[in-house]
């Protein structure tokens, strides 16, 4: 008889238990109605312990409550990344408690949450990154991924922004969990511009696109085919490695990649720059041949070469594979800004050593060469830096070096027909 006094004693202490979290969460609805979300976050806080052996539907009920308090918050403003974060968490708890119990209420309110939630937090990303808090906006793009994994695209952007941030540790763990989805990032986007505020709106299908089309309302239909993503995670994960020092590890992450994107040209590069660093110019020149021999004319990766050249300081390899790029694509205006950008790094040595010389007739004599050099390098630079100016006229910088040069070498006429375009 005594067991069944305790069990009596134990289903008493549950039902006013129960009555109890159901007055606290009714005093925190109260309290969120009347704008007092930090009220009924107050009020939840307390009532959390009685949560635990709950049945279902209070606790998803609880969740709920709980979950509307802090983004109530949060789009007030109020320490609205935690509050974000807190409500995302609630609401992703009350949909797991709904799910178990097979009884759904508050799900679909909830998933409409975490959505706008989602759009918040990449927004606000997009934002850190535009302030320099690469950190801060990483942390937020895997958050989003987190709220809805089958999003992929969030974890590879998280990652990408880590290593602005220069977090490499917490970039490579994201790259290798996007190789154990094996990510691709390769997808078709449909679009077509809306004839009512004349802007472009985006399409799951071209079936969707084209409908809409069809019936009016939209024209200019386009089609955008984004590339496999993996070569460049790939690409990256070496890059790490490299930053860390682990050369080793560096070459194994672009050889695997290589097996796995044997068409992308861009690892061949990667791999190539790794046995530059290591001082292996054998099998650097002997990579850079692969690369040539797959694509003779591609300009994008001749013009990679000349850059690869450059950085390594054979400026004359260099200067052949911008001449290339020029002869196969003359409008490749990045060919001649590099080019210009090359020659004008040698002016450094030459003023260094003007700097240093004093008044004696030889040091003059040494002066008046150099001046000349000076000048010649000006002069070379010339047809690149003008050919650049008339593919972009509005790129201000091309167009002050070009100034900066006319005004060096006295060329008072251009310098002034110059000056009156920009």
């Amino acid at each position: 008889m005594k067991s069944r006094y305790v069990i009596i004693a134990s289903a008493l202490f549950l039902s006013v238990a129960s009555i109890a979290q159901k007055n606290e969460i009714k005093a925190a609805e109260k309290a969120l109605k009347a704008g007092k979300s930090d009220e009924a976050i107050t009020i939840l806080t307390g009532a959390e312990y009685l949560s635990v052996n709950a049945p279902d539907a209070e606790k998803a009920q609880f969740l709920f409550v709980k979950g509307n308090a802090h983004l109530d918050l949060a789009n007030k403003n109020v320490e609205a990344d935690k509050n974000l974060s807190l409500a995302a968490k609630a609401y992703q708890e009350l949909l797991e408690v709904e799910k178990t119990s097979g009884k759904v209420k508050y799900s679909t309110q909830a998933a409409t949450s975490i959505a706008e939630i989602k759009g918040k937090l990449i927004n606000s990303a997009i934002e850190d990154t535009k302030a320099n808090k690469d950190a801060e906006g990483a942390k937020k793009l895997y958050e989003a991924y987190l709220l809805e994994k089958k999003d992929t695209i969030n974890l590879y952007y998280a990652a990408s922004t880590y290593v602005n941030a220069k977090d490499y540790d917490t970039a490579l763990k994201l790259y290798e969990e996007l190789k154990v989805l094996n990510y691709s990032g390769k997808a078709t986007y449909y679009y077509a511009v809306n004839k009512v505020n004349n802007q472009e709106d985006f399409f799951n299908t071209a079936a969707d696109r084209d409908r809409m089309v069809k019936m009016g309302t939209h024209e200019k239909p386009r089609t955008e085919n984004v590339p496999s993503k993996r070569g460049e995670i790939y690409k990256n994960v070496a890059l790490i490695y490299v930053q860390q020092g682990k050369m080793d590890l560096a070459k194994k992450a672009v050889s695997d990649a290589r097996k796995a994107n044997p068409d992308d040209t861009s690892l061949i590069l990667t791999e190539a720059n790794l046995y530059l660093e290591s001082k292996d110019m054998n099998t650097y020149k002997k990579l850079i041949s692969e690369a040539l021999e797959k694509n003779p004319n591609d300009v994008d990766l001749i013009f990679n070469l000349g850059v690869v050249s450059a950085g390594a300081k054979n400026y004359a390899e260099a200067e052949k594979f911008y001449t290339k790029v020029m002869e196969l694509d003359p409008k490749y205006i990045n060919a001649y800004i590099n080019m210009a950008a090359m020659k004008l790094d040698d002016e450094k040595v030459i003023i260094d050593e003007m700097n240093k010389l004093g008044t004696s007739a030889d040091d003059m004599k040494r002066y008046n060469v150099l001046k000349k050099k000076r000048e010649d390098l000006f002069r070379s630079t010339i047809p690149y830096l003008e050919k650049a100016v008339a593919l972009d006229p509005k790129n201000v910088d091309v167009a002050k070096t070009l100034l900066n040069v006319y005004s060096a070498l006295e060329m008072t006429t251009e310098y002034k027909a110059l000056k009156a375009k920009m």
